[in-house]
């Protein structure tokens, strides 16, 4: 299996902890579960989860969010949808209401890194 998608699978399991648990996280910090360097802007973490867009669509990619909690209008129609409350930011988009109490929280790495 290549890294690309041993990333991709441990970010496909991350996300389902997140379903499960009704929560969010950073791209940073799912990067951290699964072992592995977000890289520049989530650049790693955000082709992984193109990714498991493809092979998972049953999974809710949507749940990893930028680190400043900003999100794309894509994005922004499905936490609407889940119930999450968004208001304006100030470049005209979207950030979720009430950050940081909406992400998930974990204690130690998951052993789901490469």
């Amino acid at each position: 299996m290549s890294v690309a998608s041993t990333r991709a699978q441990a970010i496909a399991e991350i996300l389902w902890e997140l379903k499960k648990a009704e929560k969010l996280a950073t791209l940073t910090s799912i990067a951290n579960r699964a072992g592995f360097a977000p890289g520049t802007n989530g650049r790693t973490v955000a082709t992984s989860l193109k990714t498991v867009r493809r092979d998972w669509p049953h999974l809710q990619w949507w749940r990893a969010v930028a680190d400043n909690g900003q999100i794309d209008e894509e994005q922004k129609s499905y936490l609407a949808e889940a119930g999450f409350e968004l208001e304006p930011a100030e470049d005209g988009g979207a950030v979720i209401e009430s950050f940081a109490s909406q992400l998930m929280l974990w204690d130690e790495p998951s052993d789901s890194g490469d």
